[in-house]
């Protein structure tokens, strides 16, 4: 691998993000270096510095791009074949996330994976928290319609729903990782119904009666 011409800047560019997309599928974070990222790309790792002076730049680059990869394995589906308003749209979105298929457990991994090296430094931390709260915001509309169309209770704020929907989400993103017999996409689909068919009825908190589906405690 040569340096690049100026021409040719951004599409070397493109071959590097590419290429920290592959380590990042084949090792997870735990495996991500300019050395295996170098070798990805047959270039040495002196060339590799002028994009990533070091490993910290290197992580930041990677978090970019998972967040791009994520947006573009939804993206079909959500703007092709997810339903157009309220509850049905807040379900695509929040099925979007879930590990249910072969991409998606692949994603998602990385994602956990993700959570080690962000929370070790405080400007990743901080740049992974504006993810989910950008998450966060387009639940919160997403809620906000579904109140608007009566499709769930208008007494709780949309943000505190959206909040809940997101910790239910995570939660089963990573029970469905560390057991996926247990967890299967079905059982997924399943406990997300649930979950929708609780908050339409006002149940857990800000609800009716504070507590799990079928009137058990909520599990921790």
């Amino acid at each position: 691998m040569t340096p690049p011409a100026r021409g040719d800047h951004e599409a070397r560019r493109r071959d590097v993000s590419e290429a920290v997309w592959r380590v990042l599928a084949a090792r997870g974070f735990g495996g991500l270096t300019l050395r295996a990222v170098a070798a990805e790309l047959d270039a040495s790792t002196g060339l590799l510095t002028h994009y990533f002076p070091n490993k910290r730049a290197l992580v930041a680059h990677a978090l970019e791009v998972l967040d791009r990869q994520t947006a573009d394995r939804r993206r079909p589906a959500t703007e092709a074949a997810a339903p157009a308003r309220g509850l049905a749209l807040l379900r695509a979105a929040l099925l979007d996330n879930l590990p249910v298929d072969g991409p998606a457990t692949a994603g998602n991994r990385i994602w956990v994976g993700s959570w080690d090296p962000a929370l070790a430094d405080p400007e990743l931390t901080a740049e992974h928290a504006e993810r989910y709260r950008r998450g966060r915001r387009r639940v919160t509309e997403l809620c906000a319609e579904a109140q608007q169309l009566g499709e769930l209770p208008a007494a709780e704020p949309p943000a505190d729903l959206a909040a809940r929907a997101q910790a239910f989400t995570l939660g089963l993103i990573v029970q469905a990782l560390f057991a996926p017999a247990e967890f299967p996409a079905a059982r997924q689909r399943a406990l997300l119904d649930a979950f929708l068919a609780d908050l339409a009825t006002g149940r857990g908190p800000g609800g009716s009666d504070g507590a799990g589906s079928a009137g058990e405690p909520a599990a921790r």
